[in-house]
């Protein structure tokens, strides 16, 4: 079973210099200690690495350690690694309150906000929240969800009402969240 030490340790080894700079100078590190600049999809081939030798009962403690780190790559391993079906709405609070780029907030929208039990109460509950990044993760979980689900008329409306108004937001990234939610009610309509 691989460690978090063992972890960082092959994030070092896929370090991308020129991603991570970049990052940098875009603003998208500030609240990381570390950022490697690895890419998505050499984390999604490193977290099924890490599934494979890890025990089903170790994971969800493995991903909270990974999370709880200040490193770009550990917190989005977390999120792939943490089994959903373990995740609760008090911890994806928690977590969603811990979050401080709009990266991470879709990325964990994806990989396992949208796939917890509760995953549409709480979307619903954190788009009506005064908290942008709560805001964020939950259209992002929303637009998630339904590319397999449809809502009913009220939840449709509420999601348009709530989208709507965070069109005058100017968080730029909580805009552009609001709109991918509102294109997938569309698109999950027609």
């Amino acid at each position: 079973m691989m460690t978090t030490t063992d972890i960082k340790t092959e994030l070092r080894t896929m370090m991308n210099g020129v991603a991570s700079a970049a990052m940098r100078e875009a603003g998208m590190t500030a609240d990381y200690r570390v950022n490697f600049g690895v890419e998505l999809p050499r984390l999604t081939a490193l977290a099924a690495d890490i599934a494979a030798q890890t025990p089903s009962d170790a994971l969800a403690p493995l991903a909270q350690q990974l999370w709880n780190e200040r490193v770009r790559e550990c917190r989005i391993l977390g999120t792939m690694l943490y089994p959903a079906a373990q995740f609760d709405g008090e911890l994806a609070d928690i977590w969603v309150d811990d979050i401080r780029t709009a990266e991470l907030a879709q990325i964990a929208a994806l990989n396992l906000f949208s796939q917890m039990t509760s995953a549409s109460v709480k979307a619903f509950e954190w788009i009506a929240s005064d908290s942008d990044m709560r805001q964020i993760a939950g259209y992002y979980t929303l637009a998630h969800l339904l590319r397999t689900c449809v809502l009913n008329e009220r939840s449709a409306n509420e999601l348009r009402d709530q989208a709507q108004a965070a069109q005058g937001s100017a968080n730029a990234a909580l805009r552009m969240a609001a709109l991918r939610a509102v294109s997938r009610l569309d698109a999950s309509l027609a």
